[in-house]
């Protein structure tokens, strides 16, 4: 089934999906075979450790985090950028209040069905 977002997505007019635990978020755009999230994180919000078959890209737009991938650990904050392998496991802790911008390749079915993974790595 051929699924995509609308060509401009204006996130003024959007509200924030509350994911629980101190983190939401907006769907940036997506098709079939992408997706851009964007992710508010308030201090102290975790995102369990999780995996999935998804590569997955970051850019952290603010803010400041501790990123757990594969067993190393990174302190990333604004302008920083992660590259995450699919099936990895991986999660972060914010430090600093921060926005992170997520891209995923294929879309994350599950985040549109509603019935994927939370950022806390148990089922919505």
């Amino acid at each position: 089934m051929k699924r995509n977002s609308e060509k401009y997505v204006l996130t003024k007019s959007m509200e924030w999906e509350d994911l629980g635990g101190g983190v939401s978020r907006k769907f940036l755009g997506y098709d079939n075979q992408i997706m851009m999230v964007q992710v508010k994180f308030e201090e102290g919000a975790e995102g369990a450790p999780h995996a999935h078959f998804h590569t997955q890209a970051t850019y952290v737009a603010s803010g400041k985090f501790e990123f757990h991938i594969d067993g190393v650990i990174q302190i990333v904050e604004g302008g920083d950028g992660v590259y995450i392998e699919p099936n990895l496991l991986h999660g972060a802790k914010c430090l600093e209040a921060g926005m992170l911008i997520d891209v995923f390749s294929p879309v994350r079915e599950d985040f549109l069905s509603g019935n994927g993974v939370s950022y806390f790595g148990d089922k919505k």
